[in-house]
Parts: structure tokens; sequence; C-alpha cells
């Protein structure tokens, strides 16, 4: 090799761990600060994955996994819990971050036991008990080539937990998961079981859908299942103003749209200037294998890198944005985008959390909407790590209804101090985004922390309004 050679290798080698140096250092430190282990409560005490409502409980009670036992027991456990004067929750994995599922000094109820299912497949229904999560639904669906109508992106989630949110996902062109619910069965405070449909005990199918367990506790549904499909992924970054222009574009161009999803940027420079639309397209040919999720280390680190670090939030923007092209046309069943569990990305450390919220705009309002939460989250200088849009078409099933109209979400997940001077801040920051949402004709979601004044909530429903006037 001559000296000339020589010394172009040596600058494109230097040049190349330039380059690297500060990923590979960022990446590291991040790696040796991360921690991914769950902390152990005390005994007798209950969390959330806030990890914000450490509560003292009397009992946490475990559902027995038979049907039979378990709701003749669980019907036991009211009655006892009614003559002790004692308040009773119901949980599953524990996703709600509002306290939905404690009660100080109360009963537990853990639901997680309850899981059986069994598909009719002539009439494509699901019967499944509420504590069965999506991660043990997936492949049972797939084994009979279905898939879940509607469920949330996540598959850590329990059926009755969902149910009891009324979540919504990223399938395409749907209302929240109620609109799949055929029916339910519901155990009330006296124990007393009920079918209830839209045609059978109706005004507590809609209350009992998106109620947070008010009205009783749910023992199982019927949900509607559709075929997996092979889907094809396609991807746009897109400046924010010309986001649903390209999409309404990419609509005409190729109309069988099956699931679709975007992502902000939300690096301090940019923050909601660019997005990134992700479209999954059907299309013919042999249905991917549903496999297990593989490891999930460096996408852990480049995201929880992201936290406490502009640096950090520039090169995961740039990572999701330059893989762009060797993402497109990757094809994936329906299945396999469904079955990802949110753990591996979950803040483990003493010192933070992760929190989310939702708004929901329709799509003339959403521009304004932004423009308020930009403002306000940049005030309060808050550590946002992502927003993901979904789109939501009107709920016509239930009554505390976060979906009157078409509607855009807007789910936003930051870093949270846990001490009481970051929640404190948190929920200042809170109470003007939802002050800026409900001045632009929008709505909050409820399972998030209680941040919320009375007088926002009553502003939220006007049906509650309307009750509260007339006394």
């Amino acid at each position: 090799m001559s000296r000339r050679s020589k010394t172009w290798l040596l600058v494109l080698t230097a040049g190349t761990i330039a380059l690297l140096l500060p990923p590979v250092f960022h990446l590291s430190r991040t790696a040796y600060r991360d921690r991914n282990i769950v902390e152990k409560l005390p005994v007798g005490y209950t969390d959330d994955v806030s990890r914000l409502n450490k509560t003292q409980i009397a009992e946490t009670w475990d559902i027995p996994s038979d049907p039979a036992k378990g709701e003749e027991q669980l019907r036991e456990l009211l009655l006892r819990a009614q003559a002790s004067h004692l308040h009773v929750s119901i949980a599953g994995a524990r996703h709600s971050m509002g306290g939905q599922t404690i009660y100080p000094g109360g009963i537990a109820i853990n639901m997680l036991p309850f899981k059986d299912m069994k598909l009719d497949e002539e009439k494509n229904l699901l019967h499944v008990q509420a504590g069965a999560k999506w991660a043990d639904i997936i492949p049972y669906l797939d084994q009979h080539g279905r898939s879940i109508e509607v469920m949330q992106s996540d598959n850590a989630f329990t059926v009755g937990g969902s149910l009891s949110v009324n979540c919504h996902g990223w399938q395409f062109g749907r209302p929240p998961i109620a609109s799949t619910v055929e029916s339910l069965r519901l155990m009330k405070a006296d124990g007393s079981v009920v079918r209830c449909s839209r045609s059978e005990n109706p005004k507590l199918f809609s209350l009992a859908l998106g109620g947070y367990g008010l009205f009783g506790v749910i023992l199982d549904a019927d949900l509607q299942v559709v075929p997996n499909e092979r889907l094809r992924l396609e991807q746009y970054i897109v400046p924010l103003g010309r986001a649903m222009e390209s999409f309404a574009r990419s609509l005409r161009k190729t109309p069988n749209v099956e699931m679709v999803y975007a992502r902000m940027n939300i690096t301090p420079q940019k923050m909601f200037n660019e997005v990134l639309v992700n479209v999954f397209y059907r299309e013919g040919g042999p249905i991917p294998h549903l496999t297990a999720a593989g490891s999930h280390w460096l996408p852990r680190l480049v995201f929880r890198g992201s936290a406490g670090s502009t640096y950090g939030k520039e090169m995961r923007w740039s990572a999701e944005t330059n893989i762009q092209p060797e993402l497109t046309g990757k094809v994936f069943s329906r299945n396999q985008l469904m079955n990802d569990n949110a753990e591996w990305y979950l803040d483990r450390s003493e010192e933070t959390t992760d929190i989310l919220q939702e708004y929901f705009v329709d799509r003339e309002h959403a521009g304004e909407f932004l423009a308020a939460a930009h403002k306000i989250i940049r005030t309060y200088n808050d550590d946002l790590l992502n927003v993901t849009v979904r789109d939501v078409k009107t709920d016509a099933d239930t009554f505390l209804n976060y979906a009157r109209s078409d509607t855009l979400a807007f789910v936003m997940f930051f870093s949270q101090p846990r001490t009481k001077e970051g929640d404190a801040e948190m929920q200042a920051m809170t109470r003007e985004l939802v002050d800026a949402v409900l001045q632009a004709g929008g709505r909050y979601y409820l399972p998030y922390r209680l941040h919320a004044t009375p007088a926002q909530f009553v502003r939220l429903n006007a049906k509650l309004s309307a009750m509260c006037m007339s006394g």
C-alpha cells in the first residue's frame, strides 16, 4: 500500500471513529445508568405502573382461575367487603396511573388468574375472561388465523382493563374497543351477574365500557375478531402542516390501509415540526409466522438515552428517520405488529418515572392545540419523550365518551422526577394542557394521573355537567 493510500485510510478511520464516538459514549453511559429491575413493594402495599401511588391496603385477593369457583368466591368477597365496610378495587395489569385500581385500606381484586378463552370460528367471536392479557390472546388467535379487531399498541394490558378504559389503538378507521364488544357479563356490587349488550341492559353496557370499574366487575366478554393479514409498511417524513395532506394522498393511491400511526419530532429545536407517518397496507401473499419478540436491549438504550438529553432525543429521531428507507416495504403479520410489550422501554430508576397523557382533538383544531401544547411544554421545560398520533373514529357506545366525533389522539409520554416537586410541576403543566385541549374543543383521557380539576372534568363531559346542574 502506498504512503498516500495509507494516509487516506488513516483519515477515513479517524473520521469514522470521530463519528461513532459520541453515540457509542452516549449509549454506554445510558447502559451504565440504566436500571431495568422492578422494585419490590413492602408487604401490604400495592402500586400501579406510574410508581407514584404506593398505597397500603387491607388485602390483595386473587380470583380463582376456575370460572365457577371464581364467580362464587368473588360474590362472597363482595358481600364480605360490604359487611366489613371495606372498599373494593379491581386490577389487572395496573397500567392506569390515577389510582383507579387502588383504594387505601381496601381490598384489591387481582383478576389476572381469570384468563380462559374460546373462539367461535363461525361467528368470529372470542369469548374471553377479563384477566386475560393480549399477550395470551394474540398467539391463541394466531393459531386460528384470526386477530384482535381493536386493542392498544402493546400487548401487556388485560381485557377487563382495556374495556374499563375503552382503549383505542392504531387500527385505521376504527372507533375504540367498545365497538367490538358483542356482549359482556358484569358482577354488580350485590353479587348478582347480568349480561349486557346493545339490546340487553343497554344502559349498563354503555356505562361499564369506559366506566373504570364503577359499575361492577367485568367477568368476561364476547369480542369480534378479524382475519390475520399480511401487511406492508410504508413511511413518510413530512412537515406537520402537510402531514394530513400527504396521508390523504397515500390513501387515494393505495386505499387498503389497515393500520396507521405517526410519531412527532420532539427534539427541543424542532418540536412538532416534523411527523413520521407509518402506514400498513394489506397485501396478498403468505402471512409471516408469529415469532417471539427479539432482544430489545439496543432500542431500550436508544429510547432511555433520550430521557433528560437533547443529544439523546436528536440521536433517537435521526435513528428512526434514517432507517426509513430500510423499513419501507417490510412485511409483517397483523398479529406480529400488535404482539409487542411495553415493558422493554419503561423507566425503572428510583429517581424518575414515565407518565402518559392523551388528548383528543378533531383535525380542524389540531394545529391550534399543538401550538398551545408546544408553548406550555417549553415553558415548563418538562421532559417529553414521545408523541404518537392515532386516528380514532366516533364512539357510539359509551357514556364517558372521549371520541364523540372523528378525532386525532395525541399520546404524550413524559419522564418525571419521583418527587413531590416533580409531581406538582407535572400537575401544573397538565392542567394547562387540559385547558388548551378544552379550548380547542377537544377532550383528555381519564386513566392517567388525577391532575385535572373537578371543574375541568365537568367541562369535559356535557352529560355530567347537565346532571350536576340538575342536582
